[in-house]
């Protein structure tokens, strides 16, 4: 009797910061940590990386009503079940959970969340390759999101790049040609390149003029391509429900301005023209310059959005991603803090 082939051991990741527009990578995350059965694998303790007065710790209670402190750290999450060992006896067919297309649960996902450090980025890549090593993980899924001159009225635009070839030919990722300043992103995945690892770097463009509420739609697109490329089924829960009252949010701010009417219409003209031919790694690249150069049309800070009711969306999971949650608001997108560019 024939053993099947192993299957490739994925790990997602996704940084906080300048890389995660709309909070749609960590909402990734976030979701699909509520979804997997995962645990904490390790952690990367943020003393020496992370500025606190940018990403602040936060005073809990636990479980006993002690006040501790939860320090902003980098944790892998992966499967619960070691390998080698059987599966727990129970039936969870009616269970939500990442499946494969046969309808088999997904037990070889894992998940990198944290905030983008500040500081000595070549030794925190270094770590991050340790771990990819140490845990055998075979391909890594590089999350990214960024502000640009998108209307949210279209398809959020994602793009693959990849800098291997076999890579790049299975899932249609263009080779990255941009040049320019780097974020955490492009460290590790040069690093990752550098130890033999594929990765390929996933990134979606989210409205800049919306850009202080989380994006529903822009993590609903980096779903769709992650179960395209991945092979497997994610149940998408209440993002569908949450992504069209962010847009009807805005739909409704727009009525009543006049300004902002005409500059998303002129927003749909150039994207309809745009998608007219394949969106490229070049156009990205631009939309990355036109950001780093503080290059947006639109000056209108639409914060009306941001107290619009968007529908519960999903509190960190103790069992998922809750270092990928949302920062307090006083930290989040904070521009004190020199944000570096990063590589499409």
């Amino acid at each position: 009797m024939s053993v099947p082939p192993a299957r490739p051991r994925v790990l997602i990741l996704a940084f906080q910061g300048w890389s995660d527009a709309g909070d749609a990578t960590t909402e990734v995350l976030q979701h699909l940590g509520g979804l997997i059965d995962s645990e904490v694998l390790h952690v990367i303790s943020a003393e020496g990386y992370v500025d606190f007065q940018v990403h602040r710790p936060k005073l809990v209670f636990d479980d006993a009503g002690k006040r501790q402190l939860e320090w902003p750290d980098t944790r892998l999450y992966g499967p619960v079940q070691r390998p080698g060992e059987n599966p727990a006896p129970g039936d969870d067919a009616t269970r939500e959970t990442v499946r494969r297309i046969d309808g088999t649960p997904v037990t070889d996902l894992f998940l990198l969340a944290g905030v983008e450090p500040a500081r000595d980025w070549q030794n925190f890549a270094d770590k991050i390759v340790e771990l990819v090593d140490v845990w055998a993980i075979d391909f890594v899924v590089i999350l990214g999101s960024m502000f640009s001159d998108a209307p949210h009225t279209r398809p959020i635009v994602t793009t693959m790049t990849s800098e291997n070839e076999a890579r790049r030919a299975e899932t249609g990722a263009v080779r990255s040609t941009y040049e320019g300043p780097a974020g955490i992103s492009s460290v590790i995945d040069l690093a990752l390149g550098d130890a033999g690892i594929e990765t390929l770097s996933l990134w979606a463009q989210v409205p800049h003029y919306v850009h202080s509420t989380p994006s529903p739609k822009a993590t609903l697109a980096l779903l769709d391509k992650l179960e395209e490329l991945l092979d497997i089924v994610i149940p998408r829960g209440e993002l569908l429900v949450q992504a069209n009252e962010w847009e009807a949010n805005i739909n409704r701010i727009a009525e009543s301005d006049d300004e902002m009417t005409r500059y998303i219409r002129k927003l749909e003209e150039n994207r309809d023209e745009e998608l007219a031919a394949e969106t490229t790694g070049d156009a990205i690249a631009l939309e990355f310059e036109k950001f780093l150069k503080g290059g947006s049309r639109f000056a209108r800070d639409v914060d009306a959005v941001a107290t619009a009711p968007v529908q519960d969306r999903t509190a960190p999971d103790e069992s998922g991603t809750e270092a990928g949650g949302a920062p307090p608001e006083d930290d989040k997108n904070d521009d004190s803090e020199e944000r570096p560019g990063a590589q499409p």
